[in-house]
């Protein structure tokens, strides 16, 4: 029997009201890199030149070259058993909210319904001058930074970039959720980034019980998780899936 699984279950059939919180960690299986590590994105591509807002208007060429090539990289991955099972406990009632620190839109991919993209999604467009959006047409891309097909105003990927603020919508309801639920299961995160790395504490002090799903220990690990599943959260996860009778989690992958 693994235990710290059949607890994390119990925890999840007792919650009326269940979010998850996710990071890098759990994308990683998918084949995308993260950012922050000593390999990662930024050490390669340092966020001054690349990832602010301020280097993409005074360079909108090169700093669209970088996301434009990091999007067909996103497009080629898809979702690992972790987002499935993630879907599957949505599904299934176990989960009612993911809130997200990717960009890479995987759980939708997987089937999640209600995920709220802290920092937004590389796989939309976002215009500078009249604030529309778009799909980002992956077969239409080009070299040169894309115009609005509303104004001819200038886009950029819809991520929060370096200098831009976490959008108002993604703040307030990731706060209610926070409020709202009973317990939290967190995965691939490490409580660096924040605010995103705030709501788990949030949650905990309004006594809400707290499931951790990483590779190693973390500062949520020592400070307010009840139970931790270490891990790779491709495994960890469709395991706790199982452990509440649900059927292997891609089956129902998004059609």
């Amino acid at each position: 029997m693994d235990i710290p699984v059949e607890n994390a279950a119990a925890i999840l059939r007792e919650s009326g009201c269940t979010i998850a919180v996710t990071g890098a960690g759990i994308s990683v299986e998918s084949g995308i890199p993260d950012f922050r590590s000593p390999t990662g994105i930024w050490s390669k591509y340092p966020p001054e030149h690349y990832a602010t807002i301020d280097a993409y208007l005074a360079n909108p060429a090169k700093v669209w070259r970088f996301w434009r090539q990091l999007a067909i990289d996103f497009a080629a991955c898809g979702p690992n058993p972790a987002h499935f099972a993630l879907a599957a406990l949505e599904r299934h009632g176990y989960l009612k909210a993911v809130v997200t620190q990717n960009i890479d839109a995987l759980h939708q991919a997987a089937g999640s319904k209600t995920v709220i993209e802290y920092h937004g999604s590389a796989r939309k467009l976002f215009c500078l001058d009249c604030s529309a959006t778009c799909p980002m047409d992956m077969q239409a891309l080009s070299d040169s930074p894309p115009r609005c097909h509303v104004c001819n105003g200038l886009m950029k990927p819809d991520i929060v970039m370096f200098g831009e603020l976490i959008p108002q919508e993604a703040l307030r309801a990731s706060a209610e959720w926070g409020d709202a639920c009973d317990a939290v299961l967190i995965v691939g995160t490490s409580a660096q980034v924040y605010p995103a790395a705030d709501l788990p504490y949030l949650a905990k002090r309004n006594g809400a019980r707290i499931i951790e799903a990483n590779i190693e220990r973390t500062s949520f690990t020592e400070t307010i998780t009840d139970v931790f599943l270490k891990g790779p959260a491709g495994q960890t996860l469709p395991r706790l899936a199982q452990a509440l009778g649900l059927e292997a989690p891609e089956a129902h992958a998004a059609e």
